[in-house]
């Protein structure tokens, strides 16, 4: 592999992206990769290949760009000129990969580039674009892989993408991208943990008494509905994202920042999760599925009403879980996980609870609040600390009162959405921010059993209405720990 400095100062870049017509490319890598050439973070000789089955020529592909992608950059961003200079670097390419090679890829793409492959496809798909990228000689040492999740839909399935893009792909050239790592917010948890010596004393048991981590959606499947009921919440959504949330969390501190020390951490928090039993499946998960509801003030039509959405489907559309980190660190603090879609509204949140104090120097005041301090990912971005304060008066009656930090109004600087963040680091060829292959398994290896035990226990899961937190088997599974959801 040539370094990130040898790479921008000398080498052409092919970002080429199988899955180029599809939804992702339209809503996140073209708009993202405009913002890119618009703030100069691509190299001067930068061309950027969509791949499809349609029959386009160069101009019915641009006309297409501008239907269907254009529309996804904001008007601040949008600069007419810099938007022509970017579909000056935009070519496609008709290829379909399940029926033929790709020589009129390795037509187009120039000698001696550094070549990017972003698999925006269907997982399925992965093994026969990587075995025919190498039959038409375009895997080099140059070349990385960008594969989008969900990476496989169990551990089995995952090991058989990983060997098989690992035949032509060294590790250090695979890109496991999980736009949640991309986020302003996620990446700042490393600083406000590492960063600051205020925090880290408390970062530990029994300081600590719990964790909150919940990433609530407000829309429901929409036209996922075909791909989404074969997935569900646990592997959408829990396998990755959540448990990535929860590693940057718990990790201990890496030796340094660079990749692997970081994912070394990582994968050691995987591995340190409490594995489930049947018993505690039933007992400290909780599946459910959204009917028909108030959502944005109007009336929504609940899951197996979906368009595509099989009859009596029991794919879950929520899950909240309790889990441990089985470490001296985290010796008994519960970790409470939550997704869901059609929920009350749009939030992910980080919420970690302190201990009260251990003497109730003010016992006119209610038991159980605790300081609290709160990272808020989406749609604000923002950390509270959440302390007690006097209430003005006679008496020394306590308050919640919360010191706001936030980080939109905070930096002057623009701040990058998730998507063209981590393309920029594919280009620069910074892969802190992507998951390994053992990290992947592991997360595999300790979802793997929750699923198949909702398997085996067969049952239905829980109703909620839309518009809502979710069902109310949620909200017990904190209060018997005597806790309950931050909102």
């Amino acid at each position: 592999m040539t370094t990130t400095a040898q790479s921008e100062a000398s080498l052409p870049l092919d970002m080429i992206i199988f899955g180029g017509m599809g939804d992702l490319a339209m809503r996140k890598l073209l708009p993202a990769l405009y913002m890119a050439h618009l703030h100069g973070n691509l190299p001067p000789a930068t061309r950027i290949l969509s791949t499809g089955r349609q029959e386009f020529d160069r101009a019915a592909y641009l006309a297409f760009i501008e239907e269907h992608s254009r529309s996804f950059i904001s008007a601040a961003n949008f600069a007419e000129e810099a938007w022509r200079g970017f579909l000056q670097l935009l070519e496609y390419v008709r290829v379909d990969v399940q029926q033929e090679g790709l020589a009129a890829l390795a037509k187009v793409s120039r000698p001696g580039a550094e070549r990017v492959f972003y698999l925006a496809t269907a997982p399925s798909l992965f093994t026969t674009i990587c075995d025919k990228l190498a039959e038409a000689g375009l895997v080099d040492r140059n070349a990385r892989v960008v594969l989008e999740k969900p990476l496989g839909r169990d551990l089995a399935s995952a090991v058989e993408i990983n060997e098989a893009v690992g035949k032509h792909f060294a590790e250090s050239q695979i890109y496991r991208i999980d736009h949640y790592l991309g986020k302003e917010t996620v990446q700042n948890l490393m600083v406000l943990r590492f960063g600051n010596s205020i925090l880290e004393p408390l970062w530990r048991a029994p300081n600590i008494t719990s964790v909150q981590i919940t990433v609530a959606e407000e829309v429901g499947v929409g036209s996922r509905a075909g791909f989404y009921d074969s997935a569900g919440a646990m592997r959408d959504m829990v396998q990755n994202h959540l448990l990535q949330l929860l590693c940057i969390v718990a990790m201990e501190p890496p030796a340094s920042l660079a990749p692997d020390a970081v994912r070394d951490e990582k994968l050691k928090v995987l591995r340190s999760l409490r594995r489930f039993s049947l018993a505690s499946i039933a007992r400290d998960t909780v599946r459910g599925q959204y009917v028909r509801g108030v959502s944005g003030n109007q009336e929504v039509q609940g899951y197996l009403e979906e368009r595509n959405v099989p009859a009596g489907s029991s794919t879950e559309t929520f899950v909240a879980l309790r889990t441990y980190v089985d470490t001296w660190r985290w010796s008994k603090v519960p970790f409470y996980l939550r997704t869901g879609k059609r929920m009350q509204r749009r939030s992910s949140k980080i919420v970690i609870e302190f201990a009260n104090p251990p003497f109730p120097l003010f016992p006119e005041n209610p038991a159980g609040v605790a300081n609290r301090l709160v990272i808020e990912l989406q749609p604000e971005e923002a950390i509270k600390l959440q302390i007690m304060a006097k209430q003005p008066g006679s008496g020394m009656q306590m308050q919640q009162v919360a010191l706001n930090l936030d980080l939109q109004s905070a930096f002057s600087q623009r701040r990058a959405e998730a998507y063209e963040r981590l393309l920029i680091d594919v280009v620069r060829g910074r892969l802190t921010h992507f998951m390994r292959r053992d990290e992947l398994e592991a997360a595999w290896e300790w979802a793997e059993p929750i699923i198949n035990g909702w398997g085996t226990l067969a049952e239905k899961p829980n109703a909620y209405a839309a518009g809502t937190w979710g069902p109310p088997e949620s909200f017990a599974l904190l209060a018997r720990d005597g806790f309950s959801w931050v909102e």
